[in-house]
Parts: structure tokens; sequence; C-alpha cells
């Protein structure tokens, strides 16, 4: 499952959203090129963590404690539990048909089943709000069941007693009605299992879906099963729908057979067992748009008929990721098919149905719209690399699921590296860890195999997903490349088609080097939290020390001291020298003889480790860093702290020069972002940037920074800029265009209102609130519905801004549409989020003119009802990570 650009970001967002009516410098879902916000000479490190021993048996000496903080929390926590498995669900025959009008399931449902050890004269199964007509054997004799009060899981008694491997069939005859049991979380904001959308036709043009969402346990909720990650079972589904429609579920489809009065019925296939919470189901109007088979194996994407020409840039190199990562695992892609399809108010970010990917309508757009925008690809990545970690070797329960989730994660990484280079897959990483710290920074650690949650959806957090991924990373940096793939390897053959826990990865590892990994499973996955290290450096009499203090608090299970083999790179007249160390006490020091005194020391020059570091460099060091280190974070970090610095103005010159050259836009961009007063050779980068920078937002900065300055040449760019393909490059141009030409840039806004784009809607509402353009006013409001992320944001600001110059009339109908969009469960936490903030801050705006002015009644009371509506949004909200962003308005 992908979690939702939200999800991850929302946590580093709180004060700026409250604060901040501009977008957010750092934007990594659409790959904004963001400065490297840390104190000017202290480098600062943000890594995920668990804890490790300085010895392979886990024991700290007395030395080694001397200055250790005592522990404030010890978490005491229960051995993980898993589901124990009475009886083996072997095969699933599903026979569904629904009620649009009561959204209700009417099913039929035969389970094949056999004990796994002990008799058996009973099978409890899942199935929850279900209504029974029937409960038969295979031979149609009437079974006897109980069903609990809550209506949860219903108990059958058996026509006699099974011993083992002796296989039994019970056949359900039900209808469900499916309905939120207040058990989503974060990740999954509801826990419905099936969804109808728009099924009495009522909203506008929105088309009539059903679709489900299974993880973790809600596919209980549309037919009777053992809903538990460590069952496995294979299935048939015949789904009778209207002709109109076209259906998507795992496995094959077999036959499509007339059923009588406009009605169809699909029979779909899945020969090889895999876990419950996997089952896919898909009802609308699409188009199936084919690519060519992989192997022999249908590749396709189900589209709504407007972004069936998109397909490929909506679900980009998909055929080549199945390439890359079957040759990548060793493990050829094992499922018979490979299907995507974008629906519409979907509850999670994406879900790894097996050979059935749902998506958020957030992927949509036309390949135009895609440009520079590699959040598709990378959710592709994730969801892929899932039918092996997660479909194919599946966590055998939720307190493993970094199994699945951080390999997923870890694939968005492994992707970026083979497509676009070293540079780009850190960029990735170091938003990743940007993600998990700021989730710590908010909330508390945990482990990654977390035996003792609340609740098993809060294994959906930045843990499970941003850590697991970056310690797979430090794995994969200790054994080295071959190593790594072949324990993979190793892990997914042994354990095909079953489920696993953690020591069975640490075991295929083991199995494959030949070394003892308990200790590096133990620190980075049984214990909390990461290593936070003060590292300062002096040079004397020929040689160069490197000190190293832990300094991370020891309370929620994290270790005092973390065992940490990592690189020291010593750059003297720009050439490196590596020292491999192994830090593993408190505090230590470690000296290397040197033939001069350095030019920098770089800590961990490949930046694999997860940890937070602070290190004082000098503004020379800085320079040092930038010209002669080779890895991004090493170039991107010294451009944006170097831009900080006070005096020192030809170092800050030469390295921002070269940084507006350099081969990667991330550290363009950071160098656009650092300049205050550019000279004549800067400014002359700047405006070439602006003309042909192959990449979109680098190229919207530079634009952007040239409108700020009025720059000389602007018209002429602003020109260009109109006629680029990516619509963010249009954009600006716009935006640009305005400063030069006010009257070309009304005419071209006109123009311009026509196209569905977000960054088109962004600029031409920042110029409608601007002029105070009334008129306007429906056309935002259509927009408002549409747009999404962080250009949301920006729209519903400017919305408000532009209403706050309306009339009352005017501004109780928008506040009244805001309310509307910020109570509805079903949009985007985005658009929730934008619209409570737009409410928030006109009521603040409308209250100062009242304290200003005389006495307004209507205006009295509009704030009055705006109070009212945001105490209602925030009773209302389900989003935990938007109720906390609530209590700042």
């Amino acid at each position: 499952m992908y979690r939702s650009a939200i999800l991850s970001l929302l946590a580093t967002l709180l004060l700026a959203v409250s604060c901040n009516t501009t977008r957010p410098t750092v934007d990594p879902v659409q790959t904004t090129p963001a400065p490297v916000e840390e104190p000017a000479i202290t480098e600062t490190r943000d890594l995920d963590t668990m804890t490790v021993t300085p010895e392979a048996n886990g024991t700290i000496t007395e030395e080694e404690m001397e200055g250790t903080p005592e522990p404030t929390e010890t978490r005491v926590a229960p051995r993980a539990i898993a589901f124990t498995r009475v009886n083996d669900l072997m095969h699933t025959k599903l026979e569904i048909s629904f009620d649009w009008e009561q959204e209700m399931v009417i099913g039929k449902a035969t389970l094949r089943l056999r004990p796994i050890f002990k008799p058996a004269t009973e099978v409890t199964l899942d199935a929850k709000n279900f209504e029974f007509k029937s409960i038969t054997s295979a031979s149609g004799e009437p079974l006897e069941y109980s069903y609990g009060e809550d209506k949860q899981q219903v108990t059958i008694q058996l026509d006699k007693v099974y011993t083992r491997g002796k296989e039994f069939t019970v056949v359900i005859d039900y209808t469900a009605i499916p309905h939120d049991a207040g058990g989503a979380g974060e990740a999954i904001t509801s826990d419905k299992g099936l969804f109808f959308i728009n099924p009495r036709g009522e909203e506008g043009d929105k088309p009539r879906q059903i679709w489900t969402q299974g993880e973790t346990e809600n596919n209980s909720r549309w037919f009777p099963t053992i809903d538990k990650p460590n069952e496995r079972t294979t299935q048939e589904i015949y789904v009778t729908v209207e002709d109109e429609y076209k259906t998507l579920s795992n496995g094959t489809l077999v036959s499509s057979t007339p059923a009588g009065d406009g009605m169809r019925t699909d029979y779909w296939k899945m020969d090889i067992p895999h876990a419950p919470y996997l089952f896919a189901l898909i009802v609308g109007d699409f188009e199936i748009v084919e690519d060519e088979p992989w192997k022999g194996k249908p590749v396709n994407y189900y589209m709504e008929p407007k972004y069936a020409d998109h397909a490929k840039a909506i679900f980009p190199h998909t055929r080549e990721m199945l390439t890359f990562f079957s040759n990548l695992t060793g493990v050829e892609y094992p499922w018979p098919k490979y299907s995507q399809v974008v629906v519409r108010d979907y509850v999670s970010g994406a879900m790894e149905n097996t050979t059935a990917v749902i998506f958020g309508e957030y992927m949509n757009g036309t390949a135009r719209d895609l440009i520079d925008v590699d959040q598709n690809e990378k959710v592709v990545a994730h969801e892929m690399f899932h039918h092996w970690f997660g479909d194919y070797v599946t966590c055998e329960s939720w307190s493993q699921l970094t199994l699945n989730e951080g390999f997923a994660n870890y694939s968005e990484y492994l992707w970026m590296e083979k497509k676009y280079g070293q540079d780009a897959a850190d960029y990735h990483l170091i938003n990743e860890w940007q993600g998990y710290f700021g989730s710590v920074r908010n909330g508390e650690p945990h482990e990654l195999i977390w035996y003792d949650y609340d609740d098993k959806e809060q294994m959906f957090d930045a843990h499970s997903y941003n850590k697991g991924g970056s310690v797979l990373h430090m794995l994969r940096s200790y054994v080295g490349d071959e190593a790594f793939f072949s324990s993979l390897n190793n892990y997914l053959e042994q354990n095909k088609l079953s489920a696993v826990e953690i020591d069975e990865l640490r075991m295929a590892f083991e199995d494959t080097t030949g070394e003892d990994l308990s200790w590096f499973f133990e620190q980075w996955f049984h214990k909390a939290g990461h290593p936070q290290l003060s590292i300062t450096t002096d040079y004397a009499d020929g040689s160069v020390s490197l000190t190293v203090e832990q300094t991370q608090a020891t309370d929620y299970n994290v270790p005092a001291v973390f065992r940490l083999p990592v690189d020291i790179a010593v750059y003297t007249n720009g050439t490196p020298e590596i020292h491999s160390v192994v830090i593993d006490q408190r505090e230590q020091t470690f000296t290397f003889p040197v033939a001069a005194k350095p030019d920098v020391v770089i800590f961990d020059p490949t930046h694999q480790l997860l940890a937070e570091y602070d290190y004082e460099k000098s503004p020379e060091e800085l320079a040092a860093q930038y010209r002669y280190a080779p890895a991004f974070l090493d170039r991107y970090s010294a451009v944006g702290r170097l831009s900080m610095l006070e005096g020192n103005d030809t170092l800050r010159e030469e390295i921002l020069t070269a940084a507006l050259q350099d081969t990667f836009y991330a550290i363009r961009g950071t160098a656009l972002q650092s300049l205050e007063a550019p000279t004549p050779v800067q400014l002359d980068l700047i405006r070439e940037i602006a003309r042909n920078d192959n990449h979109s937002q680098v190229r919207v900065t530079a634009i952007m920074l040239l409108t700020e300055a009025v720059d000389e040449q602007l018209p002429e760019i602003a020109a260009a800029a109109m006629e680029a393909q990516p619509y963010t490059v249009v954009a600006a141009g716009l935006q640009a265009m305005v400063a030069t030409d006010a009257d070309a840039a009304a005419r071209a806004a006109e123009q311009l209102e026509a196209i569905d784009n977000a960054s088109i809607s962004g600029a031409l509402a920042a110029l409608y609130s601007e002029t105070g353009a009334l008129e306007k006013l429906p056309y935002l409001e259509q927009r408002l519905a549409t747009t999404d992320g962080y250009e949301a944001i920006s729209l519903y600001t400017a919305y408000q801004a532009l209403l706050a110059k309306g009339a009352s009339a005017q501004q109780t109908s928008g506040v009244a549409i805001l309310k509307d969009l910020a109570l509805d469960q079903s949009q985007s936490p985005w658009r929730r989020l934008a619209a409570t903030k737009a409410i928030s801050d006109l009521r603040n705006d409308l209250s100062t003119r009242v304290e200003e002015a005389t006495e307004d009644a209507d205006l009295n009371k509009l704030i009055m009802e705006m109070g009212n509506s945001l105490e209602t949004i925030k009773a209302t909200e389900t989003n935990a990570e938007l109720k906390s962003i609530y209590q700042q308005f």
C-alpha cells in the first residue's frame, strides 16, 4: 500500500500550513528543489533508526555506559501475536451481485477448508455485518451456526468431525452492507472494505463505481473468509453487473456471459494462493488499454475514457519495471497478469491487490500534466514490488508489516537509481528521511517490528515505510550489492507463497553471507529510534582526529549505543582517503595520519547511515565539500549552508555559481533559492535556466526570480515560457507576463481557463485575487473540488483572498462551499485542509475589519457562523493529523 502524500508530509507541515499562505519550498512529491534549512555551519542529518549494541551478544560494558543517560521509559512488549490458524482456507468461490440503491452486496460463498492439525468440528469465519440466508454443506445440508451480537464472526458447526488433511466445504448465502466500524487509520481513511461511488447517480457527472479496499482486515465486510495476513487461498469470483460496466479482479478473466436484462457475469480466476486482504473487485465505466504482453502475460490499464490516451504516462514504465524487478530479485514476476486502475474517492494512496492494483485519482493527468512528475512512477514501482514482497511472501502479522512496506518503499529508491542515477535516488532518500524524522518529532519512536501497538492501523506509518526502506538501504551498504540481492533471492525462494516474520529475513541473509547479523536486526528492527551523533574534527602534528558522541535519549526502547560500521573520507588536496571504522561506544575518537591539513572530512561519504548528526564545518570546508565530494547530499548541503553564511562572499559566489551549473536539478534549484544579489555571471546563468533548463520546476524557480527582479529580459522569457510544454512553466510565464504586460496577461488568462490543470488554475487564482476580479469566483469554485495536493492550498488561499474583497452575499455563499468541502470525508485530506484553512483565514481577515470599521451586523453574523463552522469541522474530521492541525485554527 502506498501512503498518500499528505500522510507522509503533514507531520512536517503542522506549523508551516497554519502560518504560510504560499506553497512550501520543500515539495518532495512534486520534486520541487528545496534549500537545505540547516544552521550555517552545523551539518544536521536526519536518519531512520533502531538500536545497535556494541557487541554481537547485545551487552554494553560499564565503561561504555559511563555518562549514558538512564532510560526514562521501558516498554513491556508482548511477543507479536500471529493469528492462530486452526483451519486452512484452501479455496474461495464467490458469486456476487449488487444492489446499488441500497449499497448492498448479494453473495454466495463456497469455501473449501481443511484442519491444519487438530480435528475440527467447527469453523469460525470473519463476516462483518452480514445477513445470512443459509449456510450449508457441499451437499446442501443445513449447518448450524452462531453469530455474535457484534456481527463480526460466524461460527459454523460442521456435519461431522474432520481430521487433519480432510477437506470440508461450507456454502454461505448472504447479503452484506459494508459500513465503517471506526477502525480506520491514517493510511486507510475508511474501513468499509467495499465502496459504492455515486451509487444512485446523485453526484453530477461523477462516474458510478464499485471498488474494494481489503487491507488490513476489511474484505470480510463483503465476503466471509479467514481475514488474516497469514492465511492464503486460491479464488474464483463470478460477478454479475450491468453490461455498460467493466470489471477487474485478481487473476485471469476466464469468461463473460450474458445474464439477461442487460446484465453480464464475468468469471475471474486466481490459481495461485494469496492472502484474503489482497482480493480485489472493481466495477466501473473503464476503457481497457492493452499494453504489449510481458513474457506472454497481459499488461493493461483500466482508464476513465478521458484519460485513455494517457495510460502510459499515468502508469509509466510498467513493463520495464516488471523486467527490472524480476532481474533484480532473480524471481520472475510470478502472477498471471498485471492490471492497474485509478478509482474515484479512494481511501488510500494505492493498494497492491494481486494483479489488480488500485490507485487514487491523484495519479490521473494528461501526458503534458505529468511532465517531470516522478510521483506516478514511484507509486507504480512501490505497488509492483509488493507482488514479490507482500503478495508472494507475506508478513505473518501486522506487527511485521515492514516486511511488506519497507521493501515496497525501498523499491522506489531502486527504481530511481536504475532509471535516473545515484543523485536522483539519493534525493529521494533524503525526502524519505525527512518524512520519518518529522513523524518522530511529532510523535514517539517505536520498533520496526512493533509488538505493542494499540491498533494494527498504527503500523501504516513512517516507521514501517520510510524507516523500513532506509534500514534495508543500510543493510545493502553493509553486506554489499551481490550479497544483498542474493539474500533477497534466497528469502523469496525459501518463503514463496507463505507468511514470514523478521527472523526469516535475517536467516536468509545469514545463510547467504555466512555472517551472524543478529546485532544488525536487533538494533534496527527490534529496538526503537536512531543514533544522534555529535561530530568534531581536529588537526595537529600530521594527523586528523574525528570524535563521535552518541547523544540520543534512551527512552522508548532506544539504545544508548548503536553499533555503526561507517566510512570516513579525509580529503587532502582534493583526493580522498577512505577509512572504515566501527562506532560502538557512547563516545569515540578516531585518528588518521595525513600529509597535510585536510580540505574537509566527510563522515559517511556514501550517506547510507540512518542517523541525525551535528557536525560543524568552516566555510572553507563547505566549499571543499562541494568541489570534491561527489555525493548528492554533500553538494546539496554545502550549497544550502554556504548561502546562509555571513562574509566569505568570494566562496559563496564561487560555489553558488558552480551549483547553478550542477548536473542535478535539485542542486541547481537550491542554488537559485539561495541567491540574494546575483552577480552578472549568475544572472546570465539564471536567464539560461529560465529559458532552457530540462527540469520544469527549476525553470519555474528561475522565472520567478527574474519576475521578482523585473529583469530586463523578462518579456522575452515570459513569452517563451507561455509556449512551453510543462504547464508549470506556462503558469510561471503568466505571472511573469503580469509584471511586464498586464493587458497581454489578461488576454492570455482568458485562454488558459479552458485548461484543466492545477498549476494553471493556481496562477489564474493568484492573478484574479490580486486584481480583485470577483466575476471570476465561479471559475475558481469549479476548480476547488478538483485541485489537490499543495496546489489546493494555493488555490483555496487565493479564493478566500478574493472572497474577502467581495460582498457579504458572495462571502456567505463561498463559506458554505468551503464548509461542505471541509466536512466531506470523501474529499482528499489536502482539500479538507485547504478549505478549513481558507475559512479560518477569511474569518481572521474579516475580524480585523470589524475591529477597524463601524458595526456591520451581516459581517458579525458571518464571522460567528465561520467560527461555528470551524468547530463543526473539527468535530467531524476523522484524520488524526488534520485534527492536530485544526487546533491551530
